[in-house]
């Protein structure tokens, strides 16, 4: 079905048989009035009608006619004008229509039944102006000149031209065929502002406007903004809503508990406008997002517990509760509790619950342990003495850690620091429970302390005693050998600067001779000759064996010489005399000599 050049075209084709109708209008439909169209098809009869107008003809052969197809109004898609070439269709029509109906079936609605919409203006029908726009006679002169193009402005929005040209000379003139077209569609105008705003949950809302008024084109789309009433400018969601046959839309994305200001755009081809004022909701509550879980100060028998606010709240809490090993513990409004009369190092599984008016919402599961403590006791270590200088440790494990076992620590005393100073040998976080300590001094007792470690600090065994194997002893010190007379010696010295064990007895040797053997540190030796050269040694012994010490050499003190001094006298001239003497029996220490000479000497006058 065409309408074109005033003439109402129907093509019928059944299988090979092609049957066309033609009835004449002219410019009878061309008054701004809505116009009855009626085509029709009873056996062999094709009827097309338009108000009081009638036209048939006969098909050929009679066929049933059956459509299985989709049907198109007002054009068809490009993609399948090349089938129907022989149909000859011009452009898509231009103008409105109602009350379709297919059969004696009920009115169509074109907006909700078709599938699919080009182009198609569902707002209503042009004004009545077009009764005098197609009118040939009554069209206005727009150019006159020799070009063969020209540009009108000034037309109004969205509206349809007939034009057509004649070209003369002074023979005569002749002119083409009236081209329609339309022109673009302005941005819509006094966009109003939504009429009703509902809260579908928190996330989401239903808008309702009304269709705006004056829109000249077709409305291509709707879009909803929603922006927040304390923010920034920016829409925080929006919806674009194709179908603008539909004046209710869903806005989502939204936050719960939250103000927002609602607008409405409408757009068409040419551009789109936002309206002026905005209509205010607030979405209502929902269950809170992000509670976290609890956290902890640990303390040996109770937690200090603590949480924050959820990060999204979706609206004002009300109350939270605090699940210990799966038992609600707390209830209330607070951010703090305290959880007691705990066993030392113990895990505990807690869950927080956030509450609003509208639900709850569970944090993640968390455990959480009471802090350590020092372990309760720790036995005192095993020591076995191998060897003069090794002793190999060993020791348990606490029964009661109190936490975990993070590391060992071996104290060590001798007795020749009188067991006051301890010295830490072994500190490992290797947890073996043996160690051997190596170097020390032979015949040496020794007190050991065992400290286990946790988190919560040190705890330190009683002392272990034990003695390594004596040694000879080593550092033997040399004697100091004092003379206050000329015929006897005080002689002392120090123990060994290494005992290596328990010394039994000092020996004194004089001249390689053992003049004593006692535990004494000094001898007192006499009935020596004055001056006479003596050397000493000292020996300590321990149970094992026996040790000297470096020789010193001493002398007596000196005594007045013993005997007579013999002396000879040589003369050798008239003034020169030699003199030669023997010394004393005994000199009894070292010897200088005085000559002592009488008489008269020589001097030259």
């Amino acid at each position: 079905i065409e309408l074109k050049s005033g003439i109402l075209n129907i093509f019928l084709k059944t299988g090979s048989v092609f049957t066309q109708v033609d009835l004449w209008l002219g410019l009878s439909y061309c008054d701004g009035k809505w116009n009855e169209v009626t085509v029709n098809k009873e056996g062999s009869v094709i009827l097309a009608s338009m108000n009081e107008l009638r036209e048939q003809t006969l098909e050929p052969h009679v066929q049933q006619l059956k459509v299985n197809s989709p049907v198109y109004v007002g054009g068809i898609p490009p993609e399948i004008q090349n089938f129907y070439k022989e149909l000859g269709l011009e452009q898509g029509f231009g103008g409105c229509m109602k009350d379709v109906k297919f059969t004696r079936g009920a009115v169509v609605n074109l907006a909700s039944v078709s599938s699919s919409a080009v182009r198609v203006n569902l707002d209503g029908c042009l004004s009545t102006d077009s009764a005098v726009n197609c009118r040939g006679n009554d069209s206005i002169l727009v150019y006159r000149g020799k070009e063969q193009s020209v540009y009108e402005s000034g037309l109004q929005p969205f509206t349809e031209y007939l034009y057509r040209v004649v070209a003369s000379n002074e023979g005569g003139s002749v002119s083409s065929a009236w081209t329609r077209v339309r022109t673009r569609e302005s941005v819509p105008q006094n966009v109003p502002t939504p009429s009703r705003v509902h809260s579908i949950n928190g996330y989401s809302i239903e808008v309702t406007w009304d269709k705006p008024a004056g829109v000249i084109g077709v409305i291509e789309k709707y879009i909803l903004k929603a922006y927040e009433e304390d923010g920034p400018n920016v829409p925080i969601t929006s919806a674009e809503l194709a179908d603008t046959s539909m004046l209710t839309g869903i806005l989502t994305g939204l936050h719960p508990f939250t103000n927002y200001a609602v607008t409405l755009t409408a757009c068409t081809l040419a551009g789109c406008t936002e309206s002026l004022h905005a209509l205010n909701i607030s979405t209502p509550q929902e269950a809170p997002e992000d509670v976290q879980p609890p956290t902890a100060i640990s303390f040996p028998t109770f937690l200090l517990m603590s949480w924050s606010p959820p990060k999204t709240p979706n609206g004002i809490i009300t109350q939270y509760t605090l699940y210990m090993n799966g038992v609600p513990i707390y209830f209330g409004n607070g951010t703090k509790y305290v959880v007691k009369d705990l066993a030392v190092f113990t895990p505990h599984q807690f869950l927080l619950t956030a509450c609003t008016l509208a639900g709850c919402t569970n944090s993640s599961q968390v455990t959480l342990f009471t802090a350590q403590l020092p372990p309760s006791h720790v036995d005192a270590p095993v020591l076995t003495v191998l060897d003069s200088r090794t002793i190999y440790v060993q020791w348990k494990e606490p029964v009661e850690v109190n936490g975990i076992l993070d590391r060992y620590i071996i104290y060590i005393a001798n007795n020749e620091q009188n067991f006051t100073k301890w010295n830490a040998i072994y500190n490992s976080t290797e947890l073996f429970l043996d160690f051997t300590i190596r170097q020390l001094f032979p015949g040496t007792e020794y007190l050991i302390k065992l400290a286990a470690c946790t988190g919560g600090g040190c705890s330190i065994s009683e002392a272990s005693t034990a003695i390594t194997d004596e040694s000879t002893p080593e550092g033997v010190p040399a004697p100091k050998a004092q003379s206050y007379s000329s015929d006897s010696f005080n002689i002392s010295w120090t123990k060994p600067e290494y005992p290596n064990g328990i010394i039994t007895s000092y020996g004194l040797y004089m001249d390689g001779v053992l003049m004593q053997n006692s535990s004494q540190l000094s001898c007192y030796a006499y009935g020596l000759a004055p001056w006479s050269l003596h050397s000493f040694r000292v020996q300590a012994c321990t149970a094992k064996g026996c040790a000297l010490g470096p020789l010193v050499e001493a002398r007596t003190m000196e005594a007045s010489p013993e005997g007579t001094v013999d002396i000879f006298a040589i003369v050798d001239g008239s003034k020169e005399v030699q003199l030669k003497w023997f010394a004393p029996n005994k000199p009894n220490g070292k010897l200088t000599y005085t000559a002592l000479v009488t008489g008269l000497f020589y001097a030259d006058q």
